[in-house]
């Protein structure tokens, strides 16, 4: 049963790829491929279409035997109050223990039958419920969805039974440093407001979190005009659109005393978290200024910059022939096991940063020249750097995008963040525009003299 239904965490390192589906990149054997120029022109249309009830519906059609189907709302941590803080979390571990006409038996053996695979994770801002399944079966797949979303059971007992299993998570997170090292610094950079609430919440609520709460957080956030049923694949926009009309019609679009729900404003601050453990062999640190919101016209340039530096492990081969100038120095001077640069743009934030694993004697050397790839992007970023920075942003959002899942993924979110799913070419246009002084301005902007958040894990005593 595990392989047919199965949650997705979502905090940094575990969201679903991003960008949009590569065109077929080769044909039969003995024949030309496609060039990038062609997939671009030969990439899908998305049709979006909006319900009376203001719920929206999107689909790319790519006529494949199989189809990812899934219902995206904007719903997550930061929509939560300390006191439930931890709810979206919760009602994911509930999503699959049954609906009022689908015991969890029931339920599954109906995925099972259709070869299915049920899924879902939460985040920050999103809240996902997505099953991938053959093309023909997506009316049962539709109608499945509509089920786990409007009508979970919440039976007490089972309540019980997961309270159990989000604590065993919780505590199995605590030996994830990556994990735990960038929900700490969510926690000091946005200190104070919703957007430092991690996604899985504190224990304590996990504790007390009653069905009530759970049934108030469905009533508050799962409304029509915030929800976006995405679909791709093998899949027919009318159809999707036919279907939807069946099953969510009757998803609410008011809200009780017209008491709609306003993203609090988020606040940075230049802080830090320090976490000293000698007893860890290799010390975990990230450090961030704030970054371009998800609408922002920065947030390319930022990618572009973000890809000059790159990222690093000890399993990539190239040793000193990288192209990333940070990588190369990693390994000639062995400063870290890995490195990542990462931007995490939310409504109206964000987090522009780096994160490293490295011995404990290798801290201030690491930081010294990670923040000196920072003041080489405002200042001294050539030409060629740009254009390198270009080709990777670009092999990136064509790559990542292989399959029907992560396509159905970035329409959901985009539609979202955007109200629309920008094209790849469109995409492609921005990223050409892209010129070295436009990096070296933009990132003037958000990092040079910003006071950045820090946080450690392990044996740091070195950290500047």
């Amino acid at each position: 049963m595990a392989a047919s239904v199965c949650r997705v965490g979502s905090t940094v390192g575990r969201a679903l790829a991003k960008s949009r589906n590569p065109i077929l990149l080769s044909l039969r054997r003995g024949q030309a491929s496609v060039s990038y120029a062609q997939s671009l022109l030969g990439a899908p249309e998305t049709r979006l279409t909006t319900l009376d009830n203001g719920m929206r519906v999107a689909s790319e059609e790519t006529g494949q035997a199989t189809c990812t189907v899934g219902l995206w709302i904007s719903a997550g941590s930061r929509y939560e109050s300390e006191k439930n803080n931890g709810a979206g979390f919760f009602l994911e571990h509930m999503a699959f223990k049954g609906t009022k006409n689908h015991p969890q038996t029931a339920l599954e053996q109906q995925v099972e039958s259709m070869g299915a695979h049920l899924s879902a994770y939460t985040s920050r801002e999103h809240t996902a419920y997505y099953m991938k399944t053959l093309a023909k079966d997506l009316p049962k797949a539709v109608e499945l969805l509509a089920e786990v979303v409007q009508s979970c059971s919440l039976n007490e007992a089972d309540i019980e039974q997961q309270r159990g299993v989000v604590l065993r998570e919780l505590e199995e997170v605590e030996g994830n440093l990556q994990e735990v090292c960038l929900d700490l610094l969510h926690a000091t950079a946005f200190q104070g407001t919703a957007l430092g609430q991690s996604v899985l919440g504190p224990s304590s609520n996990a504790r007390t979190l009653t069905r009530q709460d759970l049934v108030d957080y469905i009533n508050s956030h799962y409304k029509a005009p915030r929800m976006v049923l995405s679909a791709a694949g093998g899949v027919n926009h009318e159809e999707l659109v036919g279907l939807a009309k069946s099953h969510f019609s009757g998803v609410s679009f008011e809200y009780e005393d017209d008491a709609i729900p306003v993203l609090a404003p988020c606040r940075f601050t230049g802080s830090e978290i320090r976490m000293r453990d000698d007893a860890l062999p290799l010390a975990h640190v990230a450090f961030a200024v704030e970054g371009a919101n998800a609408s922002s016209p920065d947030i390319v340039p930022l990618m572009v910059a973000n890809s000059i530096i790159g990222s690093f492990d000890l399993t990539y081969g190239g040793g000193k022939h990288l192209s990333s100038r940070l990588a190369r120095l990693a390994v000639e001077e062995n400063l870290c096991h890995s490195f990542q640069a990462f931007h995490s743009s939310y409504s109206n934030s964000g987090l522009l940063g780096i994160y490293f694993v490295c011995d404990k004697h290798q801290i201030e050397d690491m930081m010294h020249w990670s923040q000196n790839a920072w003041m080489n992007l405002c200042t001294t970023v050539t030409e060629s750097d740009v254009a390198r920075g270009k080709i990777a942003l670009k092999a990136s959002l064509v790559g990542q995008l292989n399959g029907t899942t992560p396509i159905c993924d970035d329409i959901g979110r985009q539609v979202l963040n955007y109200g629309r799913r920008i094209p790849l070419a469109e995409w492609d246009a921005r990223i050409d525009a892209v010129t070295p002084k436009m990096v070296r301005d933009i990132c003037s902007k958000y990092i040079y003299d910003k006071c950045p958040a820090v946080v450690a894990v392990g044996p740091c005593e070195q950290l500047p």
